[in-house]
């Protein structure tokens, strides 16, 4: 197994758990998880004795989202390096989606922006009581990477969430809204999850792949695929260009630091 820096896998037979590992970080994800997750998903993928792949995170949160100190470190610039840096978050993020075998998200503390658009790419989503979902990228000036949300939600409260940067969703709501499949007790979410794993896991893994392909297929035709790259491209124009408000969050951030930024941020908005 390589020696992964930001995440862990258990390659379990039937059942694997991948972990999201930086904790001192909200386990944001950064490029080199990005790496890391392609390469143990090219493992479940190729290993035949895997039959569902389950996904966590350490330190009690899931993720915070793609990782902006990073990001203002780089000072990526312009649609050309714009471009790389999204098609690598968007090909990572959709392929918990496209990966032939089931993959279960078990969710506790944080899980927002990419990191909630992960959650959701899973098949399925299995939230804790403290969990707390949202896409505030709107907030501090960026896009939306995987714009799965409308096709889960509709687009009238998709619009409310993403366009107020929503990111205090609490697991009730997003279980009444069908972001998630269950709500349970912090210290039996990951439990139900790998229960629900071992069930799945127990029908003959060819069928379960394909009628896994069988659903997803129903939302190619419905033009999902389609519809991601095409927010994706539009994405890159928001990027590519740069935001003011951004500009100005980052400005911030490389200055004062993410704490202060945030703090800007937040401050902007009056409380409901």
């Amino acid at each position: 197994m390589p020696d992964y820096q930001t995440i862990t896998l258990a390659l379990g037979r039937p059942v694997s758990v991948l972990t999201l590992n930086r904790p001192a970080r909200l386990n944001a994800i950064n490029k080199r998880m990005l790496e890391e997750l392609q390469d143990a998903l090219d493992r479940v993928e190729a290993d035949p004795a895997v039959g569902v792949l389950v996904v966590k995170g350490a330190g009690g949160n899931f993720s915070s989202g793609f990782d902006l100190k990073e990001q203002m470190e780089a000072r990526p610039s312009g649609h050309d390096q714009w471009r790389t840096i999204l098609d690598r978050d968007f090909d990572a993020v959709t392929r918990f989606w496209s990966l032939r075998k089931p993959t279960i998200a078990a969710v506790n503390g944080y899980c927002l922006a990419g990191g909630c658009e992960l959650a959701l790419c899973c098949d399925i989503t299995i939230a804790a009581e403290d969990a707390v979902f949202g896409e505030p990228e709107l907030k501090f000036g960026a896009g939306i990477v995987v714009m799965i949300l409308p096709w889960l939600v509709g687009p009238k409260r998709a619009k409310e969430i993403i366009l107020t940067g929503g990111d205090r969703i609490a697991a009730r709501e997003a279980f009444d809204m069908g972001l998630v499949n269950r709500v349970v007790p912090a210290a039996e979410v990951e439990e139900t999850a790998m229960a629900m794993a071992r069930r799945i896991a127990v029908i003959d893994p060819n069928l379960v792949q394909e009628t896994k392909r069988a659903i997803n297929r129903t939302f190619e035709i419905m033009g999902l695929g389609q519809a991601l790259k095409e927010a994706l491209d539009i994405d890159l124009g928001i990027e590519g260009v740069g935001s003011v408000d951004k500009q100005r969050f980052m400005e911030i951030a490389r200055k004062e630091g993410l704490r202060a930024a945030i703090a800007w941020r937040d401050a902007r908005f009056e409380k409901p």
